[in-house]
């Protein structure tokens, strides 16, 4: 493309040998670019830190919330059935998934595994407690 070749033609200018011929050169960010790119970042991640700042501990952590439904679950089967509970769920905890996630990069060498994650293992040990008999 036009883009590559502009590219190969600055490298050949400035004598940059440490680029392969054959590898993609997309990645590569001007210094400023970087700089800039970060700077949004850390103020993303900053923003974020805020969002659940004003709201009760019990209701924006993941493993509490769903402890709450599994009381609820436990204590009236049936409204808790009735109300559709596991279609709920997913857009319940949907935002703080995604606010635990803001920084997660997969294609980072030693990146958190997603099973890893403490989120990830309360939904599942939720959804193992649901399974089992319920006890009335």
């Amino acid at each position: 493309s036009k883009l590559r070749a502009c590219r190969r033609e600055a490298r050949a200018c400035s004598g940059d040998a440490a680029h392969h011929e054959g590898t993609s050169s997309d990645d590569e960010l001007a210094p400023t670019e970087a700089t800039e790119f970060q700077k949004s970042k850390d103020n993303v991640l900053e923003d974020s830190r805020k969002i659940f700042e004003d709201v009760h501990a019990d209701f924006c952590d993941i493993s509490k919330i769903l402890l709450k439904f599994q009381e609820w679950k436990e204590k009236f089967p049936d409204s808790y059935c009735d109300a559709y509970i596991s279609f709920c769920l997913p857009k319940i905890l949907n935002p703080l998934i995604r606010i635990q996630l803001i920084n997660w990069n997969p294609l980072e060498q030693d990146v958190t595994q997603l099973e890893e994650m403490p989120w990830f293992r309360a939904i599942e040990e939720f959804s193992d407690a649901r399974n089992l008999p319920a006890s009335r």
